[in-house]
């Protein structure tokens, strides 16, 4: 019988990965597209992509599936034939890392969801045929020169903090559920312009333009393959890149450098940085922006507390921890708890 989940370490799965000698490659994906049996859809997919060697994480649900893996090199084509077998899947763009070390994931894990992202959307007339139109590069260079256009992060805030599109407009919330209900409340009164919503690959700004033509917006758009899609093609034509800073990824490298520009600031000092650390102390594990005056000076942690829990034995630290979901901690980015902490000396 086929082992169908990992039964491997964490910190001996990363230290095969970093032995590695092959390159990787790391691909998003999503569709959304009816999936009768998620869970048998998903344990033959487990089966595949682990004989290919995929890593990442991948949620499937009756609506569809949302992807972020990485996989060795020499096996990319026989990965897309595999996807490409789906009649769905068929020609589905797979957005391939634009700053890329092949160090993003080290284990495969394939969950089934009741969203393929939570949304908060309970109204059963909701309907995912009814979105936006895609807009490529091209086009949404041209539209944002329109000053009746407004351009839309749907993205969370700790996101659009390091990186965004110029003169894109901030939804400021923790969670995409959140986003969509305030971002029909924020642009009530421009039910009639232009409006292009945008997040990292597709999935969040695609299922957000079917929300706001569901509640009466008439000029929706949403950028085609996300923020990945549109700095590859730029690149590629040579295209004028609107982008600025990085681009916030969900994996170990947590961003992608797009342009120069360092747009954020140090959360512990306020001088000009953009990487996204995590607290070292295990039972804070927090998400922050730290320069590296600021790592050096607070050994990794957030705070001067978290630094003096680092101090402790391993045992105390260990019982410290116990009972904590550290997982769910990884991504808390509340700005709410992260700014008093930060600031406290």
């Amino acid at each position: 019988m086929s082992v169908l989940h990992n039964r491997v370490n964490q910190h001996e799965l990363k230290k095969r990965l970093y032995e590695e000698t092959e390159n990787r490659v790391t691909v998003s994906f999503y569709q959304y597209f009816f999936i009768e049996a998620p869970v048998p859809f998903r344990d033959e997919m487990y089966k595949a992509f682990a004989a290919l060697g995929v890593f990442g994480r991948i949620y499937v649900a009756h609506e569809g599936i949302n992807a972020q893996v990485s996989l060795p090199q020499s096996n990319f084509e026989a990965f897309k034939n595999y996807l490409y077998q789906f009649e769905a899947l068929k020609g589905l763009r797979l957005n391939v890392a634009v700053d890329d070390d092949g160090k993003s994931f080290w284990v495969l894990k394939i969950k089934v969801r009741d969203k393929i992202v939570a949304d908060g959307i309970n109204d059963p007339s909701f309907d995912m045929r009814n979105k936006g139109k895609y807009v490529n590069a091209e086009t949404f260079n041209k539209l944002t020169e329109d000053e009746d256009t407004l351009v839309v992060d749907m993205r969370n805030h700790y996101e659009y903090e390091v990186g965004h599109f110029k003169n894109a407009l901030e939804i400021p919330s923790d969670t995409f559920r959140e986003q969509l209900p305030m971002a029909a409340q924020m642009l009530a009164e421009n039910k009639e312009r232009n409006i292009i919503m945008y997040c990292t690959g597709g999935i969040r700004c695609e299922k957000a333009s079917a929300y706001m033509l569901h509640h009466g917006f008439k000029n929706v758009f949403h950028l085609e393959g996300g923020i990945i899609h549109y700095c590859n093609t730029v690149k590629a034509k040579n295209l004028p890149n609107m982008f600025m800073g990085k681009n916030f990824v969900f994996d170990n490298r947590m961003g992608e450098r797009i342009s120069d520009e360092i747009i954020a600031q140090c959360h512990q000092c306020g001088q000009p940085a953009d990487t996204h650390v995590n607290c070292l102390n295990e039972a804070c594990h927090l998400l922050f922006i730290q320069c590296n005056a600021c790592k050096e000076k607070y050994q990794g942690c957030c705070c001067n507390e978290c630094m003096e829990v680092l101090q402790l034995p391993e045992e105390v630290q260990k019982q410290m921890r116990k009972g904590l979901d550290k997982g769910r901690m990884v991504f808390n980015k509340s700005r709410h708890r992260l700014r008093p902490r930060l600031n406290e000396e």
